[in-house]
């Protein structure tokens, strides 16, 4: 009867470690940050806006804490040249702008990361655009 028991506390205590798993993976395969623009317009205050959606239903997702943004010329092969990246207030659910200095044409990387509300995992992408004169 002790077996039966132990086996049975040891299945419960395995399912919950794959389900936590399975939440720990969630926000990165359930969630995707989408650029608004592909082309902006280069010079300094230049606007990066980016929307964060939930995959499984398209819609928005709103609230979320941007921790760590990079601003880089990596698609021309000049990832040390960087742009400092200011957050601004949102015009729209689920959209998230950030100002720039994009000082010259050509293409540009945008690294985000932030946390959605309710799930462990950090929702990252890089996103690459072209800066136009």
């Amino acid at each position: 009867m002790k077996s039966k028991l132990a086996l049975r506390s040891a299945m419960l205590a395995l399912a919950s470690c794959i389900v936590a798993f399975q939440a720990a993976k969630a926000a990165q395969e359930d969630y995707e940050f989408q650029l608004v623009e592909n082309e902006i317009k280069e010079g300094d205050g230049a606007i990066v806006a980016v929307r964060l959606l939930d995959k499984g239903t398209g819609a928005p997702v709103n609230n979320a804490v941007v921790f760590a943004t990079r601003m880089d010329m990596a698609p021309d092969g000049m990832e040390t040249m960087a742009a400092p990246v200011e957050a601004l207030p949102s015009e729209k659910p689920g959209i998230y702008r950030f100002k720039t200095n994009l000082m010259m044409a050509g293409g540009w990387r945008f690294s985000i990361a932030a946390k959605v509300q309710g799930e462990t995992e950090t929702v990252e992408r890089r996103l690459e655009f072209k800066a136009v004169q």
